[in-house]
């Protein structure tokens, strides 16, 4: 852990740059020195079909989420949210200047019990 995902819609999938996006968020999360590199992941979830407000405009949007293992003070959390969200938005800053577009983001802290693994990427990297 951590796991980063984005719900974007399918009308901004060559603007959005999500393989740029991720290898930011990756090495960002890796420089925070509290989550294994080992346990970083990145994935797009792309939109097909939605509406948002009126539906009268090409509106877009990007909803992203980080999802951590149980652990973390709450001031590690917040650095963490805050740094990667300020990253978020410096990377959409020019696609946001040319469209309507939506950007929200949200860190879950998952379950310390009712969360299952089995990784052999980890020993890679010990």
């Amino acid at each position: 852990m951590p796991h980063f995902y984005a719900e974007c819609t399918d009308n901004i999938r060559e603007e959005a740059k999500l393989p740029s996006l991720f290898a930011k968020v990756n090495s960002a999360l890796a420089d925070t020195g509290i989550f294994p590199l080992a346990g970083i992941r990145s994935r797009a979830i792309w939109l097909d079909t939605w509406q948002m407000a009126d539906g009268k405009q090409d509106y877009a949007f990007v909803h992203m989420t980080l999802k951590i293992g149980a652990g973390r003070s709450l001031e590690d959390r917040e650095k963490t949210a805050e740094m990667l969200f300020t990253l978020i938005k410096a990377h959409f800053a020019d696609l946001m200047a040319e469209r309507y577009l939506a950007l929200s983001f949200t860190l879950e802290e998952l379950d310390p019990v009712l969360n299952y693994k089995q990784n052999n990427v980890h020993a890679l990297f010990k």
